[in-house]
């Protein structure tokens, strides 16, 4: 039997390697293409997807439900916003320092929510997303984090080798979907691995898991620990687009959204979590412009677009009860299949 053949050389790596890579490219290209407000909304999308794709690694792949993960990202965002301001790091190793933040942060979560299950561990990670961010008002912390006016931040400018003329949306559309693309990669290569066959064990069935000599409650932890890194970068990076770090941006809401947009988009499936994100920020300012466009009376126009915003999310959900990603994989799988066996 041969050697078996480097980490670096394996198809499943290289293969997502090339994927990142293309997705880097298309992504450079279309910043470029579209104006300011298109790149600060692909900005948004990334920050929103950076946080999605850790909770499809917890809810959809090792089964555990959190409506915490908008807490993560008010850590992730914080702490962004202190190093920054108070110590001057340069944002990469502040982005770097928030994901690790977070993920001590999910690891004492994690460790206290092992021992809960379905609705009681939805209960304990709402209250979490509920009383966290309040945190921040304080008595102690008023000082240092703001009170409910946040903190504002003001990270280094795009570098002057871009030119003295160069987009700061485009900055941040680059930022933002550069740190989701390496987290996509480093997830898609996890999820590939054993940690993911282990995920999917313990989700499936903890006590089968178990005999097989799983440590349940470790994985569940570990599942929990890479989630809030994740929705710390993406807390960090809200922060860095948004130049502020507040908690009227980490309400409950957010963190329902997180869970209808891996839900949408297809539970369990990382691209499913980019397609969720898209949704939540491009489908509610396409209702806005709806709305406006309509000329209705004030009150109808300032509520139209939830109306709206709803409908599509019902349409969706029953046109692609897999969600986005299953419906694209239920209509070109066949396609795909046919073209491998014609080979």
């Amino acid at each position: 039997m041969g050697r078996p053949l480097p980490a670096v050389l394996r198809p499943t790596l290289v293969r997502h390697a090339a994927l990142a890579v293309l997705a880097a490219l298309a992504l450079y290209v279309l910043t470029n293409v579209l104006g300011a407000y298109r790149d600060l909304q692909m900005a948004q999308a990334a920050y929103f997807a950076c946080a999605a794709v850790g909770l499809t690694v917890l809810t959809g792949l090792s089964g555990q439900i959190s409506l915490g993960q908008g807490a993560f990202m008010a850590i992730g965002a914080y702490t962004t916003a202190l190093l920054i301001n108070g110590w001057h790091w340069p944002l990469a190793a502040a982005l770097f320092a928030s994901a690790l933040v977070s993920a001590a942060a999910g690891l004492f979560v994690g460790a206290a929510a092992a021992r809960l299950r379905g609705p009681y561990l939805a209960g304990a990670t709402l209250a979490l997303a509920v009383g966290l961010p309040e945190l921040a008002s304080y008595g102690p912390l008023t000082k240092h984090l703001g009170a409910q006016n946040g903190m504002s931040i003001s990270p280094a400018p795009p570098p002057l080798s871009l030119g003295e003329t160069f987009p700061l949306e485009r900055w941040q559309a680059w930022i933002a979907c550069g740190a989701t693309v390496i987290t996509m990669f480093l997830l898609a290569n996890l999820t590939r691995s054993r940690f993911g066959r282990t995920f999917r064990a313990v989700r499936d069935d903890e006590i089968a898991a178990s005999l097989a000599g799983i440590h349940v409650a470790r994985t569940q932890v570990l599942a929990f620990v890479v989630a809030a890194a994740c929705g710390g970068l993406g807390g960090g990076l809200l922060a860095f687009v948004t130049t502020l770090a507040a908690p009227g941006a980490f309400t409950i809401t957010l963190s329902l959204q997180l869970v209808s947009a891996i839900i949408l988009g297809g539970l369990g499936s990382l691209a499913g979590a980019i397609w969720g994100s898209l949704i939540l920020v491009l489908v509610p300012s396409w209702a806005s412009d709806v709305a406006q466009s309509a000329h209705l009376s004030h009150n109808v126009e300032s509520n139209l677009p939830l109306a709206i915003y709803g409908l599509v999310l019902v349409v969706v959900m029953l046109a692609f009860p897999a969600g986005v990603q299953g419906g694209l994989r239920a209509l070109f799988g066949p396609i795909l299949a046919h073209a491998r066996r014609s080979q």
